[in-house]
């Protein structure tokens, strides 16, 4: 029987409260105000009507907490060792064009140790969860990250600069890290939403996943589960990834020594 901490049921029900909302303006996406965050940046109402539930839902289960949310920044709260980081629609620009790969993600960091996380996909119903010493989870799934050795049989997912995000040298660094991979790897995939990338590694459905310049919101839940799912989360030098390391790799245990050789190679 799988039993759940209070802490993580609070989690688990405010991104399903969340996530029923989304899903009803996914439906009218065409009527959704949107504005710009930056060149290609966007936020939407649904967006903030998202992070309200999450903040007000969150709150009423944990009232003295700390939040850090995408789009209202930080919310210190009477307990600042406790903190949610909160992306309420990671995915956004999939949201936004009728692509249905996006998720609410929830990470749960105490003394600056992430021990829980939630991602939750609402289109797919499927609700990636974990708790620090209690392994990670798809619904009621137990997950793992795969057993491959060899980067010839993965498939291996990215984030792909765009307008207003790495351009210029960083646009040409991650291409010289492309063009190793794509000689190098099974498959290459980008789809956009961070969090389902880290949780995709969790469960094995991709054998690694590297990006640069994500925010806290992206990536702490999925790295919460990660790491429950016997992945490694690590910057380019093989250090464990801290909210302020500049590259995110998302691995398994054979395939980082590789991987990190891979892309340092085209630094």
């Amino acid at each position: 029987m799988i039993v759940r901490s209070a802490t993580l049921n609070v989690m688990t029900k405010a991104v399903q409260k969340a996530g029923r909302a989304l899903v009803r303006d996914f439906g009218e996406v065409e009527q959704l105000q949107v504005s710009r965050k930056g060149p290609a940046d966007f936020v939407s109402t649904a967006d903030r009507k998202a992070e309200k539930i999450l903040r007000e839902e969150l709150l009423k289960g944990r009232p003295d907490y700390s939040l850090l949310m995408e789009e209202s920044g930080s919310v210190k709260g009477a307990d600042p060792d406790r903190r949610f980081i909160v992306d309420p629609l990671d995915g956004t620009t999939n949201f936004l064009h009728g692509l249905p790969h996006w998720a609410v993600s929830v990470g749960y960091e105490e003394r600056g140790e992430l021990l829980a996380g939630v991602v939750y996909d609402p289109i797919k119903d499927e609700m990636f969860w974990a708790e620090r010493g209690k392994g990670a989870y798809m619904n009621d799934r137990r997950i793992r990250v795969s057993n491959r050795q060899r980067l010839s049989d993965a498939v291996v997912a990215t984030g792909i600069p765009h307008l207003g995000i790495q351009e210029g040298a960083g646009q040409q660094q991650f291409l010289r890290r492309l063009e190793k991979a794509m000689a190098s790897c099974a498959g290459l995939r980008r789809w956009g939403t961070a969090s389902l990338d880290l949780a995709y590694v969790a469960a094995g459905r991709y054998d690694a996943f590297w990006e640069r310049g994500l925010s806290p919101w992206d990536v702490a839940g999925g790295i919460a589960i990660l790491r429950e799912a016997g992945g490694f989360a690590v910057d380019l030098k093989g250090r464990r990834y801290g909210f302020d390391s500049p590259d995110l790799v998302a691995i398994n245990q054979h395939l980082q020594k590789p991987m990190l050789e891979l892309l340092r190679a085209a630094e």
